[in-house]
This record gives C-alpha cells, structure tokens and sequence, in this order.
C-alpha cells in the first residue's frame, strides 16, 4: 500500500496569500475565508499550521511584531552625523572581483593573512615582497607568492601539531610566530621553514598571537602576545641573538589572568606618555581593558640591567576599561569579539560585536588612560587620579559630609554619569551589519587601507563593506563564497604588485577564506 500524499497546503511556498488565508482561519472568519480561498485559487486547507513546519508558520501578528523589534532596534543605531565629520568617504574603486586560489586541501580555511617577507633573488640580493599565509583545518599552512600569481607557492602539513589558528610575522617577514589549538607557540625562520623555538605555556587553544617590533633606536627588539582559551595572556620580549646565535622565543616575562577567554588583543603605543599598552577584550563583558606592558622608565631600567634575567614573570597592570555599552542596563548585551586600529587614525577602533543574530559594527574613539604610569598599588592609594573606568571613580573616604557638601553616594553617581557619557561621547558609529551569526561564530573586521570604510564577515558567505563616516552599508562581495556558507577570516589592505599595475605599485585586496573550503582573493 503505497503512502498517503502529503497535504496540499504542506507543499505551498509562504506568500502573502497564505498568510492572510492563516488570519481568516484563526479567527474564524469561515465565510471570507471561503471566498477568499475560491477568488485566490489556493488549496482547501490553505493557512492551515502544519506541526514541524516551525519555519512555514508565520502570522500576521508575528511579522507585526518581528517589525515593531527591527524598528525599536533602529533606535539604538548611532549613524555619522556631527560625530563622523572629519571621518573620510568611502573611496571608489573598492574591492569587487574575486579570484579563487587552489588550495591542494579540502578543509575548511581557518586563518587569512598577507604578511611582508624577505624573497632572495637569483642574483642573491633579498627583496622585500608579500605573501599570503592561509591555514586549514587539516593543520596545512599554504603560502602564496603575490607578485608571481595566484598559486601556492608552497605548502606545509607538518609546521604544528594541531590546526593553526594564527600567525603572525617579525622582522619584516624573516620569522613567523604562530599559535595552535593545543596552546602551543611556534616561531619559524624563512620560507623552509626551520623550526626555531616552541612554547607549550597555554593550556587551552591558543587563538591569537600579535607582535609589536620597537622604534629606531630598539628596532630589533620585538614584544609578542598570545591569548588562550585558558585565560590566560602571555607576554614576551625577544632581542635578537649574539653574532652566530638563533632567535628564541624565550620564557614569558610578564602575564595578564582574564575572568573569563580573551577573545582579541592588540598592541598601542600611548601617544602622550609613551607608554606600551595591550588592549584587551573578553568574553561576555563589553568592556575593552587597557593594560600596562612598558613605560619608558620601565625601559631605561631594563636597558641599564639587560644582563639581568627576571626569575619570576611580572603581572601587567591593569589601566582602565572603556565600556562599549555605558548606558546599558542588560548584564550583557554583546562582547567585543574583535576590533582593529585605524590605519589612518590610530586612536580609532572599530568593533565587531558577539551581538546575534546580527553583527553590530561600533566605530569608537579609544580611552587610552593619560595618567603618569602607575603600579595597581599606587593606582589605588591614589584614587583622586583621573578616572578612566568606574573601577577607578572613587568617592574619597574618611569624614562624614559637611553642612553643603554633596554626599559621598551622590558624588560617586555624578562621577558614575560622567564617565558613561564620556565613554558613550566616544562612540561615533554604532550600526546593525545584518550579517548572521551564531554563538559559534567568529565576528571579524577589516579596515580598507585609506581608513576610508571597513569589512566585515558573516555566516551568509558575504562580506559587507561600511563607510566609516556614516556607518552605512555601501557594498557586498558576493559571487564568490557559496551562499549560507560560513565566511571564517578576512584580511584587507595594501599589497605591492608587479610593476604598470596599480597606483604607485600597490593595489588594494581583500582576502577571505571560509568554511566552503575556499581561499579569494577580491580585487
């Protein structure tokens, strides 16, 4: 006996007719229902709710609803204006053709980056040149070549023990860190490569590695940092080696312990004081924490004591933290997955937020604390200093107030107020992106090379492009990632070319890699 047909209303597409045939049926308007069913030619059964079509059964009421939502949402989006003057236009012509690259690996892409290495020329002279790094699930770093195409150029399976997860280049090219799921660290020489040194200091994945080479006259000492899902960030100074000797990573000197897994970091160099800082985000908070990694006093003792090895790692203090939320009332809205400094502005941060099931853009001044730089301890018997967090606006203590004199309580909320200003002064753009995402997802974002717009990824297999004046969406690079595909990283910027292509040989790129195993170059 063959099995019964499905229903005829289980088969019709969602339109506009079905829904109001679902209106009349809920509320029993069997009459017009009836009419309405004859003159529209739709089945018996039309706007019937099917059990297991969760997806099918929409109403009147709920897209009424689902609209008041999006235009309530509407509200909370902070577009250009006043606040975007000074702000550069998006620049035309942008990125929009995507070139596939063949990868000899059927796995998903997890990391995307073009890095500037030092290429030998036959003649023997080294020449300095760009490549592509790109790495996939199945632990296989590829390398590509810009100025000789679009193929790899090499290719490498046996550089890690796990999957890499970032990379990260020193020295103009000649050395790569990079970090691996099993929370290891590796530093790699040249094209080869040779295997330098190996850390295993993380216990978890350790998902980001950044570097910070020091200026003329130091321009051989480089800071690196790893963060790891153990919470943990570790933080090393590597000089390079005697006449004859080999770089080496080192034991880390100093060490930042999060509440909860680091998701971004990054190196600033604080304009007023001089001072090295790391900028951190983590996992549900929406704060961006500025720490201490080197001031310049800090520097001249190392220098006076360089011969001195430090027995036990130093704990960064922490300066402050810049709330991306301050007048938000939800214990956590989003967290700032990941952010990226201006390339044209270096006090401006944009933001890609957690928030689901869209990404929030944020395009924010940085609160880089201005205060001399202070240990915690002198930090807290000092709390008259200039507040740059509510962990640092404290109400003097020690006498009750006089006749006149505001209270305690009432000083600590106007001080409270006016940091949440501050910080929300701070926000220039704050908009909905629309690009999907879920609690596994990895928001990133990119800057063009001109500071002019940014780039973000999404779950959708497009990549959006954002003018920074006003937040608004200007393209979309689609025709290359399978559509409903994960996009996992993106990279865009500047990158030398051969000689006759490009404005003074360089053209601007943007490199994507997804979960459709794809690596694409869009120019």
């Amino acid at each position: 006996m063959p099995p019964p047909a499905p229903p005829p209303h289980s088969s019709t597409p969602l339109s506009a007719s079905i829904l109001v045939a679902r209106f009349l049926r809920s509320n029993n308007y069997t009459q017009t229902l009836a009419a309405f069913i004859e003159e529209a030619g739709l089945p018996e059964q039309a706007g019937s709710f099917e059990p297991g079509l969760s997806d099918e059964n929409w109403t009147i009421e709920k897209i009424m609803d689902e609209k008041k939502t999006f235009d309530k949402s509407l509200g909370f989006e902070r577009v250009g204006g006043k606040r975007g003057d000074g702000l550069p236009k998006w620049k035309v012509p942008a990125p929009s053709t995507p070139t596939i690259i063949e990868t000899p690996s059927t796995s998903n892409m997890l990391f995307v980056s073009a890095q500037p290495y030092t290429k030998t020329m036959p003649d023997g002279h080294p020449q300095e040149s760009s490549i592509i790094i790109a790495t996939q699930a199945d632990k296989r770093l590829s390398a590509v070549d810009i100025c000789t195409g679009h193929s790899i150029t090499a290719t490498y399976t046996n550089i890690s023990d796990s999957p890499i997860l970032c990379c990260a280049s020193l020295y103009d090219g000649a050395f790569r860190a990079i970090t691996d799921m099993s929370g290891k660290l590796y530093l790699w020489q040249g094209q080869g490569p040779k295997l330098l040194d190996v850390r295993s200091d993380h216990t978890k994945y350790a998902v980001s590695v950044v570097t910070w080479q020091e200026e003329p006259p130091e321009v051989q000492k480089t800071w690196l940092a790893t963060a790891g899902w153990d919470s943990k960030i570790l933080i090393y100074y590597i000089t390079p080696p005697d006449v004859g000797g080999q770089l080496a990573i080192g034991e880390p000197v100093a060490y930042i312990k999060t509440e909860t897994v680091p998701e971004c970091i990054q190196f600033i160099r604080n304009r007023e004081t001089g001072d090295l800082d790391l900028i951190v985000s983590r996992r549900d908070s929406t704060n961006l924490y500025y720490y201490l990694v080197e001031s310049p006093i800090n520097r001249i003792e190392k220098e006076n004591n360089k011969h001195i090895r430090l027995v036990k790692m130093q704990e960064c203090p922490l300066l402050g933290k810049q709330n991306l939320a301050p007048h938000s009332n939800a214990w956590v809205a989003f967290s700032p997955a990941w952010f990226a400094q201006s390339p044209r502005d270096p006090n401006l941060l944009a933001v890609a937020t957690s928030s689901q099931p869209h990404m929030r853009l944020i395009i924010v001044k940085m609160l880089i604390p201005t205060q001399p730089s202070q240990s915690q301890t002198q930090q807290q018997a000092q709390p008259s200093a200039a507040p740059m967090s509510s962990s640092q606006s404290r109400v003097p203590v020690g006498r009750p107030a006089a006749r006149g004199e505001v209270p305690r309580a009432l000083q600590h909320g106007f001080a409270e107020l006016a940091l949440q200003n501050r910080e929300d002064a701070a926000i220039l753009v704050q908009v909905n992106t629309m690009a999907p995402q879920t609690p596994y997802s990895i928001p990133q974002v990119a800057w063009r090379p001109d500071g002019s717009g940014v780039w973000v990824n999404g779950d959708d297999g497009l990549i959006r492009g954002f003018e920074t004046r006003t937040g608004k969406l200007i393209t979309t690079l689609r025709n290359g990632h399978e559509a409903g595909s994960k996009v996992r990283s993106i990279w865009a910027g500047a990158v030398p070319v051969l000689e006759g292509r490009g404005e003074d040989g360089v053209e601007e790129w943007v490199l994507s890699g997804g979960f459709d195993k794809k690596l694409i170059v869009w120019k």
